[in-house]
């Protein structure tokens, strides 16, 4: 019982990390001068964009928050706060694409556009995943049934993407991988770049 909630922070430390690379390459680029790859920066804002937004928040809301809001009604302020944050979180990653797309083709005046999306959206999902490992998860663990966490499970574990099926989560694996790999030091195993 309750394996979805390894899964769950496993998810989380994956997305964390490539937010933390993320933000880690355009300090590198404000502050260094670092140039940048437009390769390994368009694959982390698509793992932002695909992991959270298409396979682990529609989980959680479907599944962990569901079945909390029924066993736990005290609970819904901080649940709904949390899928607001959902909802606010997939319209900042459109942003963060937009000004990704805007720096490749503008060039450096649209730099800092990039550097602000970035920001903000790192900011958003590091408290939001911190509330949801410091408030919902100790709440669920208290609150949830065995047979809740039957069904939770059943839907972390399953390690698919809920409109693309089984295969999406090997390949969500397999872009974290190549992400990592793309990555310099001390964020990857990737080449160490220079500044340009």
């Amino acid at each position: 019982m309750m394996q979805s909630i390894r899964v769950i922070q496993d998810e989380h430390r994956s997305l964390s990390a490539v937010m933390h690379g993320l933000r880690y390459l355009v300090r590198q680029i404000r502050d260094k001068g670092a140039k940048p790859d437009f390769d390994l920066l368009g694959a982390m804002v698509y793992y932002v964009d695909t992991v959270p937004e298409r396979f682990h928040h529609p989980k959680e809301e479907q599944y962990l928050f569901w079945l909390l809001r029924i066993r736990h009604p005290a609970a819904a302020a901080l649940l709904d706060r949390l899928k607001a944050e959902h909802q606010q979180s997939a319209e900042m990653v459109r942003t963060l694409e937009r000004a990704l797309l805007r720096y490749q083709q503008g060039g450096k005046a649209e730099f800092p556009a990039f550097l602000a999306a970035a920001e903000e959206y790192a900011d958003l999902y590091h408290r939001h995943v911190k509330a949801e490992e410091n408030e919902v998860l100790p709440l669920a663990r208290k609150y949830l049934a065995a047979s809740d966490w039957e069904a939770i499970d059943a839907a972390f574990l399953s390690h698919s993407d809920p409109l693309l099926g089984v295969e999406a989560g090997v390949k969500y694996d397999e872009l974290f991988r190549r992400i990592m790999s793309l990555a310099p030091p001390p964020i990857g195993v990737g080449p160490v770049r220079r500044p340009a």
